[in-house]
């Protein structure tokens, strides 16, 4: 195959780029939760209300393009049901000083013994971060008021490709495979 038809067969496969711009969280009491997430130092985006049965309340966290929502009236799911959701930062450590500082109970940092991910069931982890801080390794926790609960990943270099832009994986890819040649 040419140069030109790999190139082909690559854009071809190129997905078309999607953000995830918004997460439902569901609360039990708005005015609860729009103290506990504007402690956390995130930036309120909107609170509007239509009568006492529909309220919005978003939040953006500092340098993220993603914001989370809750209020009254926008969600069926259960207060409490939102888990995993990730929060990535580059210095785990500094971030725990600050969320403690702010006043929310956050976990001590702990790290899969793989290196890999977090295992949910609590088996396969080790207190402490991971002792080479490899990128992707670290992790803290915590939740807000209802037990909608976040993990909070320290990354400290991106993996290649893993920058939103699939172009970037394909153009690598051809740069590897013409290096093979």
């Amino acid at each position: 195959m040419s140069i030109g038809e790999r190139r082909a067969t690559q854009s071809a496969d190129v997905a078309i780029a999607m953000n995830i711009e918004l997460l439902l969280i569901p609360v039990s009491d708005p005015d609860r939760s729009r103290t506990c997430y504007q402690s956390l130092g995130w930036h309120l985006d909107i609170d509007h209300s239509l009568g006492d049965d529909y309220r919005i309340i978003q939040f953006s966290p500092p340098g993220s393009g993603c914001a989370i929502m809750f209020g009254t009236n926008i969600t069926a799911a259960a207060p409490g049901s939102a888990q995993g959701m990730h929060l990535v930062v580059s210095d785990i450590d500094n971030v725990r000083e600050d969320l403690l500082r702010r006043g929310i109970a956050v976990s001590d940092p702990f790290h899969d013994v793989g290196g890999i991910f977090h295992h949910s069931n609590g088996k396969g982890i080790t207190a402490g971060p991971n002792p080479d801080r490899k990128s992707y390794a670290s992790y803290i926790t915590f939740e807000d008021p209802d037990g909608n609960g976040w993990t909070v990943q320290e990354i400290t270099a991106r993996l290649p490709g893993i920058n939103g832009d699939a172009r970037f994986t394909a153009q690598l890819s051809e740069a590897v495979w013409r290096a093979s040649k």
